[in-house]
This record gives C-alpha cells, sequence and structure tokens, in this order.
C-alpha cells in the first residue's frame, strides 16, 4: 500500500529518539545482570516452599537495580498489573486516605477501590476514604487541584502513566516529577505509588528515579520482554516491598519463600530483550498515528509527539469501522488468527469489550493487540509487536478489513 510506505517516510524523524531510548535502557538493564552476577545456576529450579531460591532473589535484584529501587518482588503469583496494584494499595489501612491524582483509575480498578461495584473486599467497602483529582480541560495533571486535596491525614497519593481506556496523553516523567515536588509540599510522608504498566522502558528515566516511592507492573507487559508467561512485579522502598510481600504471601512469609515454577530464565530472558521490544513496539505505534492521520482520523498521541506509554490510541467513526479494524488485527495474528474477535463482558468491565489478541502469552499487551470498550466515542487502543515488521503487516490486514486499502 502507497500509504503505508509513504508514512514510512514521513516519520524517520521520530524513530530516531525512540533507538535512543532503547540503546540506553538496554545498557541500564545490561549492567543490572553484571551488578547481580546472574549466572546459569540462576535457572535451577526450586519446589515447595523455595526457601533461599537463588535465581529468584537475583531475579529481583535486577528490578530492584533496573527500576532504581530499594527492593521488588517479581512473582508468577501475581495474575495481572492489577492483582499487582491491588496488592500495592492493600497497604492502607481502615480510615486512612487515597488520593488518585490522575483522574479517575483504569477500569478494573474502580472495583478494587469500590467507585463501582459492590465487593465485600473493596478500599472503601474497608473503611479506606478515597478522593478523586479530575484531570484539567486540557487533560494535564491539576497541580493546583492535588495540592488542594492532598493533606496531613493522606496515606497514599496514586499516579497512573498509561492512558488506560481514556483518550488523556499518557504522563511524563516529568510530569511526575513536577506532581512528587507538589505533593511534598503538602504532605512529606504520604507514600507516593504510580500504576507502571505501558510506561517501563518508554522514557530514559522510570518513576521512582523521581521521587516516588513504589510502583508497580505486569510481567507480560513492558518489562516481560514477550517471554514472560505470567506474573507482576512491585518495586520501590524496602518497607513498602515487604508489606506488599506479606500481602503476597502471609504475615512472617513475606518474600522469604515462592516457587518460581521454572519461569526465572523466561522472566530475565524477557526483562533482557524488553527495551528493543518496546522500542519495536512504539515505532509501530507511530507508524499506526501517521496512517490514521492521513486518512482523517483522530489518534492521541499524534506521530510526532513524545511518549510515556506504548499504547496508540485512534478514534474511529463508527462501531462497525471499530471491529473491523480490530478484526483485521486479529487476521494478522500468529495465534487464532482464523478466530473472530467477539465483544463480550469481562471481569472487572462495565462495558463489553473487544480484544483482537492472536498472542503466544494470553493477554500479552506487549505482543500485537487491539481492544477496546464498545462505547462512544469509539476509541480503539492498539499496542504492542514483536517486531515493527508484523505492526506494519498488522496495520495493512486492519486497513483491507476496513476497505481503506490504498494502491
Amino acid at each position: 500500500m502507497k500509504i503505508i510506505k509513504a508514512a514510512k517516510q514521513e516519520i524517520q524523524p521520530y524513530l530516531s529518539p525512540v533507538e535512543e531510548v532503547a540503546l540506553a535502557n538496554q545498557e541500564k538493564v545490561l549492567k543490572a545482570f553484571h551488578a547481580a552476577r546472574v549466572g546459569s545456576h540462576c535457572f535451577t529450579d526450586s519446589t515447595g516452599y523455595a526457601y533461599s531460591d537463588q535465581g529468584r532473589e537475583t531475579l529481583e535484584e535486577v528490578y530492584a537495580r533496573v527500576f532504581r529501587a530499594e527492593a521488588a518482588l517479581v512473582r508468577p503469583q501475581i495474575v495481572s498489573g492489577t492483582h499487582a496494584i491491588s496488592i500495592c494499595l492493600s497497604i492502607l489501612e481502615p480510615g486512612e486516605e487515597l488520593v488518585s491524582a490522575s483522574g479517575a483509575p483504569y477500569d478494573t480498578l474502580q472495583a478494587v477501590i469500590g467507585v463501582r461495584g459492590d465487593s465485600p473486599r473493596s478500599l472503601v467497602k474497608r473503611g479506606i476514604i478515597y478522593k478523586e483529582v479530575p484531570l484539567q480541560a486540557d487533560l494535564t495533571l491539576d497541580l493546583a487541584g492535588i495540592t488542594a486535596a492532598v493533606s496531613e491525614k493522606t496515606k497514599m497519593v496514586m499516579l497512573q502513566r498509561s492512558r488506560g481506556y481514556s483518550w488523556r496523553p499518557a504522563l511524563r516523567i516529568s510530569a511526575i516529577a513536577e506532581a512528587v515536588k507538589a505533593i511534598r509540599k503538602k504532605n512529606s510522608n504520604c507514600i507516593i505509588f504510580v500504576d507502571n504498566c505501558y510506561g517501563e522502558f518508554v522514557e530514559y528515566f522510570e518513576p521512582l528515579e523521581v521521587g516516588v516511592d513504589l510502583i508497580a507492573g505486569s510481567l507480560i507487559k513492558n518489562p516481560g520482554g514477550t517471554l514472560a508467561t505470567s506474573g507482576g512485579y512491585i518495586a520501590g522502598r524496602e518497607d513498602l516491598v515487604d508489606l506488599c510481600g506479606e500481602i503476597l504471601t502471609a504475615p512472617s512469609l513475606g518474600n522469604k519463600l515462592g516457587a518460581m515454577f521454572g519461569l526465572t530464565r523466561e522472566i530475565l530472558h524477557g526483562l533482557f530483550l524488553a527495551p528493543h521490544v518496546v522500542g519495536e513496539a512504539l515505532s509501530g505505534a507511530i507508524l499506526a498515528a501517521q496512517i490514521f492521520t492521513e486518512l482523517g482520523f483522530t489518534v492521541s498521541p499524534q506521530a510526532q509527539d513524545p511518549r510515556s506509554d506504548i499504547v496508540q490510541a485512534i478514534r474511529f467513526r463508527s462501531q462497525e469501522e471499530l471491529l473491523r479494524f480490530c478484526h483485521g488485527i486479529q487476521k494478522a495474528a500468529p495465534i487464532d488468527a482464523h478466530y473472530m474477535p467477539v465483544p463480550s463482558l469481562m471481569p472487572g468491565y462495565v462495558h463489553e469489550v473487544v480484544m483482537a489478541g492472536g498472542t503466544f502469552i494470553q493477554g500479552s499487551s506487549i505482543e500485537l493487540s487491539a481492544d477496546a470498550p464498545l462505547r462512544e466515542p469509539y476509541i480503539g487502543y492498539l499496542q504492542g509487536g514483536m517486531s515493527r515488521q508484523h505492526v506494519e503487516i498488522g496495520l495493512s490486514y486492519a486497513l483491507q478489513e476496513m476497505g481503506l486499502d490504498v494502491d
């Protein structure tokens, strides 16, 4: 398609910064492997309680060094990003206050917090006080509103780095740094927590490097590098990570046990590849932004915009158009390409969700995938891609499925 060829030429200046960030992050990860003295002995499997599992301990040291944390918890027993985030929020006690400083959190977290749904284990049902600071009209953080909302009784402030199922841009590390300064002026002791999903290795720095206390994410997103088959991570202040370990297992047990089911090699291998894979996904997202802009669609971010997550949002003109786009992405998948993604209700979501994801790891969004809640405006969220070539092919399939193939 001529339009894809032309778009590839147009985006060349925007790819150099992506490659520079990937190079810097690749060296950061390599140095962490060296400092932790990763060796083949780390790949030995453990069983049962898995006390003194050298591979697990080394893996968590590598993660701590990569993200500039005092400690890290990296486990296949953490089933998703939402689970990792929920563990972090669960360190709050009844009567303590949580402030979401980046507006409404991602759909699945709303049920965890308790602003919708009726789970007796939600934060609100357990007596946590919850406040939310909406974004400004330009969809950026409202620093004045955050300053007004945070008080001496605030125990934790939460920021969501990625856009989630919303039109707002991902939070740049520089924006997170400004928020940290504003929060610390009002309460120097509160915990600042960042949902880091979809953001790892997109920029030179990570949230802990600008004063955040705790971060969490999923291994089947960016840091898993498409090889991790399950799991999540938590990193930050040692005392907070220790508390999270006790929530994951049990008091006094914490992070001292937990078999890795033979996954240590895959998780380390995926982490080593992650900076490169994230760079490929970003290159594909930039191409998608350029193509759909040239076709007259509204996209966020635009091809030339700086990015802080791997997600590319595209606003479609109808539900049918959105579904056809997802059908095309599915047809370009290496796995289950012969199936058609059908919208359905999923745990943690209010609206039906369509998910195109013919991925080697179920639900992996660092592999090429596209999903969307079926609600107006009809926005599709494209993310991932093990190679920019696969993303390009996926986009060509999607354009053909939409009837937009251009000679």
